[in-house]
């Protein structure tokens, strides 16, 4: 099944879409045309790997669970013939242990869902830039500006003096604007590889970053989690 949209007002960018559940997908062609993209899709991992093979896509949104093949053997078979399309899994599986599957596989980033759209859209756009050659590695926001690759951070040109796991939850929220965030999500990012997982200390490190940043920096989201606005 092939469903196109196409947003008349700029040159749209051209993306293959793998996902088998039509609601999902439907709310992405229409979502992302407003955002200046085509998006033609695939309904099942076999097809969407053939398409994937026409190099006039931009990239790529490929689910995991697919039927056919699934995403990561489609994902695999595409590196393993030196197909470099920027490939952005959107899944269900939210593991921390599954997103190193992913990537390992060849993905250059991982969202799960549910998603936002303007939060799917820029990571493309982010994706599409690097492959390009032409991506910024500054993320800015509400006046705070994040080197990640100096790892210095700025508010309204002002230095701000980060550790390093306030630094690492501040480029999560970063990737993640408008979007709420779970206690659980931040502790599998924080503490991704290692043994011993605090949660108790995620509050601890917002307090940090609202004191350093403001308090209205992060939202907390009653029963759900945290936002950055």
């Amino acid at each position: 099944m092939l469903l196109e949209s196409v947003d008349t007002r700029e040159t749209p960018i051209r993306i293959l879409l793998i996902e088998d559940d039509d609601e999902i997908a439907d709310r992405l062609v229409a979502g992302l045309a407003r955002a200046g993209f085509t998006v033609e899709r695939a309904d099942n991992g076999a097809d969407g790997y053939a398409m994937g093979l026409d190099d006039t896509y931009a990239a790529a949104i490929l689910d995991l669970g697919l039927p056919q093949m699934q995403g990561l053997d489609v994902l695999k078979r595409w590196r393993a013939s030196d197909r470099k399309l920027p490939v952005l899994i959107l899944s269900a599986r939210g593991t921390w242990a599954e997103k190193v599957d992913g990537l390992n596989a060849g993905a250059d980033d991982y969202i799960t869902k549910p998603f936002h759209i303007p939060e799917v859209a820029a990571r493309l756009k982010a994706l599409i830039r690097r492959a390009s050659g032409i991506a910024s590695p500054v993320l800015s926001h509400g006046g705070i500006s994040l080197d990640t690759t100096s790892n210095r951070v700025c508010q309204n040109g002002e230095s701000i003096e980060l550790t390093a796991r306030e630094l690492k939850m501040l480029t999560y929220f970063m990737h993640r604007i408008g979007r709420i965030v779970s206690q659980a999500e931040l502790v599998d990012h924080l503490y991704a590889l290692e043994d011993s997982r605090e949660s108790n200390t995620i509050e601890v490190y917002i307090s940090r970053l609202r004191r350093k940043l403001g308090a209205d920096v992060i939202t907390t989201v009653r029963g759900l989690g945290y936002r950055m606005d």
